[in-house]
């Protein structure tokens, strides 16, 4: 089942519209990359979000530069330490906000090198949205596949400079991050990822020439599928479209693709890991960060 790019898979983000009242009682707070929440995704649930201390870490915003483009990045690591396995955590449409920058931490809790870039500077700031269709037909569909793929090559140019051991670079992503770490898959670049519910087909335009299920033969990394069975963007007809694509190429003599496998959470909708929204089902998104922490153990990122 083909899904082109409209906002399929931002839909089951709204369970209610975004409004400026909402946003304004945060504005003061998304000055900084990881501080607050992005107005276009209230309500957020307080009672549920995590919030990682960054006790013992290296945490904060650092900037590389990019064709002379300076690419601010939310970066956390066990302080002090080098040789790091690195992972990038790739976001959602909604940039680098707490969400994003506490995956960070968690995983440098873990003794990873963390690192997310903000990948939609270049064409606008995603916080300051208050319409979930506003920000996707006004920012995130003018993003270039080709602009996120250089971004993150200089973020793991950066970390190898900075403590972390690229030869051990992994990525995990979440929504329009887990259709990018797919991609970034197919580089060559990292060891394994983790794709957390991102869009598998699409219609190919200028911006974004290939979908994952595109590039399944391309694959240079394993990567594992973590998706909802009632996910309304993402339909199990896609996974399982995935999967066949995957045994083709595996079939075929592509060991990465005959090493990547789905994990689909039957009672989960979309952002189950989200747990400031909503979308959050905390026994789905535990499950999934152990599995995450497995695969990147089996895969050398560690």
């Amino acid at each position: 089942m083909s899904q082109t790019p409209s906002n399929a898979d931002f839909d089951s983000l709204l369970p209610g519209r975004a409004t400026l009242a909402g946003s304004t009682r945060r504005s003061a707070l998304q000055m900084a990359l990881g501080v607050g929440y992005a107005a276009a995704a209230v309500p957020v649930m307080a009672q549920t979000a995590i919030k990682t201390p960054d006790t013992g870490l290296t945490a904060g915003t650092i900037q590389y530069t990019v064709d002379g483009f300076q690419v601010s990045a939310y970066r956390a690591a066990p302080a002090g330490k080098t040789h790091l396995p690195v992972v990038l955590v790739i976001q959602e449409i909604f940039g680098v906000h707490d969400y994003i920058a506490d995956t960070c931490r968690r995983l440098a809790q873990l003794g990873y090198l963390a690192i997310a870039p903000e990948l939609f500077a270049r064409q606008g700031d995603p916080r300051k949205y208050t319409e979930i269709s506003q920000l996707q037909s006004e920012l995130v569909s003018k993003v270039p596949d080709a602009q996120v793929i250089k971004d993150l090559d200089a973020a793991l140019a950066w970390a190898k400079d900075n403590g972390g051991d690229t030869s051990r670079a992994g990525i995990t992503g979440f929504c329009w991050g887990g259709r990018i770490t797919w991609l970034y898959a197919a580089t060559g670049k990292v060891k394994a990822g983790v794709a957390w519910y991102g869009r598998l087909q699409g219609a190919a335009s200028e911006l974004q020439p290939k979908h994952p299920i595109d590039l399944s033969g391309a694959l240079k990394a394993p990567v594992l599928g973590l998706y909802g069975g009632k996910d309304q963007g993402i339909p199990l007809e896609s996974v399982e479209a995935m999967k066949q694509s995957l045994q083709k190429a595996g079939a075929a003599g592509n060991a990465a693709a005959a090493a990547s496998s789905f994990h689909v959470y039957p009672e989960a909708g979309h952002a189950f890991h989200a747990d400031y929204r909503p979308s959050y089902r905390k026994d789905a998104a535990e499950d999934g960060w152990k599995r995450m922490q497995d695969w990147f153990k089996t895969h050398g990122v560690i």
